[in-house]
C-alpha cells in the first residue's frame, strides 16, 4: 500500500511538471507594491518638525537633526561654517566638554555634529538622556576661544596636508569653475582665509544657519511616540526661530563648447580627470528615475561602461565612475571621473567623451537596461531592512516635495524606464558638447598630448589654472642643465648636503621609529639598517605586525598578513641596494645611472636621475637633498607609479635625515612622521634573524 501511494504521488508530480513549458522564460510579474508604515509626526511652535519611527526589534535608538537650508555663501568668511560645526559637541553652556564626553562614553552612545546637523545613537534605556545631551550641545553650544583656536589649527593643518593632493586640487578647482568662486558650491577654504576668521565669525554663522525654521528631527528605534513628544518639547523649547535664509545667488552656466581646464601638479604620478556639466534635477522631476538608470549604465559601479572601458579594457585606472546629483535649490552637476596614469591622460579624456557620446547617440541594450534596474531594485529592497530607511523616506517626502506614493511606487517607476527614456535623459543631462574637463596632473608629461585632443573633429582648447582656480599662463618646463653636471655630481652634492663624506663614512647603523595612518587606522613603522647588508622594515597595526622585510647578508624574507616568502637571489641583490644606509655612496661610480635633466617637484627645480629602468630619484637643485623617488610597477597587467617623498630634514647624529616620508600608490597615500631616529645605537644582529 505504501509503495502504491508513493507511485501515485510520483506520477502526479510528473504530470504537474509536464504541464510547464520550460523552453520559454516566464514573464516577469508586476513589481511588488511596497508597504511602508507611516511614521508619526508633530511640530513644535518654533518650527522644528519631528518624525518618529517606532521599531522595537532591538533596544536601540537613533536621533538625526537635519537643517534643510539652501546653500549658504560665506564670501571672505569661508571656513566659518566648518569652524562652527567643529565647535558643536564640545560640551554645552551647562556641562563641560570633559564631563559631556565622559557621560556619552559611559552610556556607550555615539554623537556627531556639523554646521547644519547633529546625530546621536545608543541603547534605548538611555534614550531620554541621549536626546537631552544632543539638544543641549546643539542649541546651547559652548563656544570658547581655546577650542576655537584648536579647531582652526586643525583645519589649517588639514589644508597643508592636502596641498600635494592631486585629487583634492582637481575637486576644488572643478567646483570653483563649474559654479563660480562666489557661489556657495564653488567656495573653498584657504589658509589665509581661515587665519582671518574669528570666534565671533563662527558664532555669527551658527546663529544665522542653525535655526529650527527648516529643521527636522528624525527619531528611529525602541521608543514610544508619547515619550518622544514629551522629551522633545522640553529639550528644544528654548530653540528660537531665526530669519529664513534666502536662495538668491547667481545661476551658473555651462560652457558653450568643451574645454580642458588644466592644473599643473609637478608631483603628480597620476592625473585626476573630471568631466562635468551643470544640470537641473530634482527628486520630484519625472526624469529622476530614468536619470538614475542611465547613470548606472554609464558609470554607476564596476558594471558601468566607464569602468569596463577605462579599467577592464584599457587598464588606464583603478576605476572610473560617474554620478549625478539632485537639488531643489538650483543647479547641480553630472560628473565622470578617474585617476589615470600620466601617459594615458589624453587617451582617458577621449575615452570618457566617447562613452558619454555613445550613450547619447546609441540606444542601450535590453540587457544593460535590465541589469541596471536589477541593481537599483536590489539596493532598494535591501534598504528596507533598516528602520532608518523609513525615517529617511519620510524626511525626503517632507523636504523634497514628493508625492505620498513616491516610495510605494518606487519599484514600478524603476521598472517602467525604457530604452528610449535612457537615451532621452542622456542627451538632456550628460552634456559632452558642454563638458568642462578639469585635469590636475604633471604638465611636463601630459600637456603636449592634451593639447592635441579632439572631439567631433575639433581640437579641445586647453586653459590653465592654479590650485585656487585662478587663470594663469601656460606653464613652462624647459630648464637647461648646468654645464658639467652629471649623476655623480648630484650624488656628491647630496652627500655633502646631509653632512659630508666623513660623517657618512662614520655611520654603522641607523634606527628610525615613525607613525602614520591609513583611512584613520594608526600604523607604526620601524626601520633598522647597518653597513653589513642588514635591513629590517616592519609595519604594525595596534601591536600586530602586518608586513615585515628582513635582509641579513645573503638571506632575506618578506612577510605580509601571515604569509612569508623567500626572495630569489636576484631579488636579494636588489634589496641590498635599497637597504644601504646611504644608497648614493654606492651609486657614485655606477655607469648605468643616468642624469635625465631638471624637473619640477612641488614647485622646486630638481635633478631627475634614472637609477634603474623602473626607478627615478629627484634631488633639489638648490639644497642638494633628495626630495622624491618614483618606482614604476606592474600589478595584474596594469602599470602604476609608486612615489616616496622626503621632507623635514633634521639632524640625527652627525648627519641630517628626513623625519617625514610620504608614500603613495594609486589612490592610497600614507604619511609617516619619525619621532625617534638613532645613529650608531639601538641595533643588534638579533634584529635581523
Amino acid at each position: 500500500m505504501k509503495n502504491i501511494f508513493f507511485s501515485l504521488l510520483f506520477i502526479c508530480s510528473l504530470s504537474a511538471v509536464a504541464q510547464i513549458d520550460r523552453s520559454t522564460q516566464p514573464k516577469a510579474g508586476p513589481a511588488p507594491e511596497i508597504n511602508l508604515s507611516e511614521p508619526e509626526t508633530f511640530t513644535l511652535k518654533n518650527g522644528l518638525k519631528v518624525i518618529v519611527v517606532e521599531n522595537h526589534k532591538l533596544p536601540r535608538v537613533a536621533y538625526t537633526l537635519t537643517l534643510d537650508n539652501p546653500p549658504i555663501a560665506e564670501g571672505d568668511k569661508t571656513g566659518a561654517a566648518a569652524l562652527a560645526g567643529s565647535l558643536l559637541g564640545q560640551g554645552s553652556q551647562s556641562i563641560s566638554k570633559d564631563d559631556f564626553n565622559e557621560e556619552v562614553d559611559y552610556m556607550g552612545a555615539r554623537m556627531s555634529f556639523g554646521s547644519q546637523y547633529a546625530s546621536a545613537s545608543g541603547l534605548s534605556q538611555y534614550a531620554e538622556r541621549i536626546l537631552e545631551l544632543l539638544a543641549d550641545a546643539a542649541i546651547h553650544p559652548n563656544f570658547t576661544q581655546e577650542e576655537f583656536e584648536k579647531e582652526q589649527t586643525k583645519l589649517i593643518e588639514g589644508l597643508k596636508t592636502n596641498e600635494k593632493s592631486v585629487a583634492a586640487a582637481a575637486g576644488q578647482v572643478s567646483r570653483a569653475l563649474l559654479y563660480g568662486k562666489n557661489h556657495p558650491k564653488g567656495e573653498f577654504e584657504t589658509q589665509e582665509g581661515l587665519e582671518k576668521i574669528t570666534l565671533a565669525d563662527a558664532k555669527a554663522f551658527y546663529k544665522k544657519a542653525f535655526i529650527p525654521n527648516n529643521a527636522y528631527l528624525v527619531v528611529v528605534g525602541d521608543v514610544d511616540y508619547k515619550d518622544i513628544k514629551k522629551w522633545v518639547s522640553a529639550d528644544f523649547k528654548d530653540w528660537k526661530k531665526g530669519t529664513t535664509l534666502s536662495n538668491d545667488f547667481a545661476t551658473p552656466q555651462n560652457v558653450s563648447t568643451p574645454e580642458i581646464d588644466f592644473v599643473d601638479m609637478p608631483n603628480a604620478v597620476q592625473s585626476q580627470v573630471i568631466v562635468q556639466n551643470l544640470v537641473d534635477l530634482k527628486m520630484s522631476d519625472p526624469d529622476y528615475f530614468p536619470v538614475l538608470i542611465a547613470n548606472q549604465i554609464l558609470g554607476g559601479g564596476g558594471e558601468g561602461r566607464l569602468f569596463l572601458n577605462l579599467r577592464e579594457d584599457k587598464g588606464y585606472t583603478y576605476g572610473a565612475y560617474s554620478s549625478i546629483s539632485d537639488s531643489k535649490y538650483g543647479k547641480t552637476s553630472f560628473s565622470a571621473s578617474a585617476s589615470v596614469r600620466n601617459m594615458v591622460t589624453d587617451s582617458s579624456v577621449v575615452a570618457f567623451l566617447e562613452e558619454i557620446d555613445k550613450i547619447r547617440q546609441e540606444p542601450v541594450s535590453a540587457t544593460d537596461l535590465k541589469n541596471a534596474k536589477a541593481k537599483y531594485v536590489g539596493s532598494f529592497v535591501r534598504s528596507l531592512e533598516q528602520p532608518s530607511t523609513i525615517a529617511r523616506f519620510a524626511l525626503n517626502k517632507e523636504t523634497e516635495n514628493l508625492p505620498d506614493d513616491f516610495y510605494q511606487d518606487y519599484l514600478s517607476k524603476v521598472n517602467a524606464v525604457t530604452v528610449a527614456d535612457v537615451q532621452r535623459v542622456a542627451n538632456k543631462y550628460f552634456l559632452g558638447d558642454n563638458a568642462r574637463i578639469v585635469i590636475a596632473g604633471k604638465g611636463s608629461e601630459v600637456l603636449e598630448n592634451l593639447e592635441k585632443v579632439t572631439y567631433k573633429g575639433k581640437t579641445i582648447p586647453v586653459k590653465y589654472f592654479d590650485k585656487k582656480a585662478n587663470a594663469v599662463e601656460k606653464p613652462t618646463y624647459e630648464v637647461a642643465l648646468p654645464e658639467g653636471v652629471t649623476a655623480t655630481t648630484v650624488f656628491n652634492n647630496y652627500i655633502e648636503a646631509i653632512g659630508g663624506k666623513e660623517a657618512v663614512a662614520g655611520i654603522n647603523s641607523i634606527v628610525m621609529m615613525g607613525e602614520g595612518s591609513v583611512q584613520g587606522t594608526p600604523l607604526k613603522l620601524t626601520i633598522k639598517k647597518t653597513n653589513k647588508d642588514q635591513f629590517l622594515q616592519e609595519i604594525s597595526v595596534m601591536g600586530n605586525v602586518m608586513s615585515k622585510q628582513v635582509l641579513n647578508g645573503d638571506s632575506a624574507s618578506i612577510s605580509a598578513q601571515g604569509q612569508t616568502m623567500n626572495p630569489s637571489p636576484e631579488q636579494v641583490e636588489a634589496l641590498k641596494k635599497e637597504a644601504a644606509i646611504i644608497p648614493e655612496v654606492n651609486m657614485i661610480n655606477d655607469a648605468s645611472i643616468k642624469l635625465l635633466g631638471i624637473e619640477k617637484v612641488d614647485g622646486k627645480n630638481a635633478y631627475a636621475v634614472a637609477l634603474t629602468d623602473t626607478k627615478k630619484a629627484f634631488y633639489d637643485t638648490e639644497s642638494g637633498l633628495k626630495i622624491k623617488e618614483e618606482t614604476t610597477q606592474e600589478m595584474q597587467g596594469q602599470t602604476f607609479v609608486q612615489t616616496i617623498q622626503f621632507d623635514d630634514y633634521k639632524p640625527a647624529g652627525a648627519i641630517v635625515v628626513p623625519y617625514k616620508l610620504s608614500q603613495s600608490m594609486g589612490p592610497q597615500n600614507i604619511e609617516f612622521t619619525f619621532s625617534e631616529i638613532k645613529v650608531n645605537e639601538g641595533v643588534s644582529d638579533a634584529d635581523f634573524q
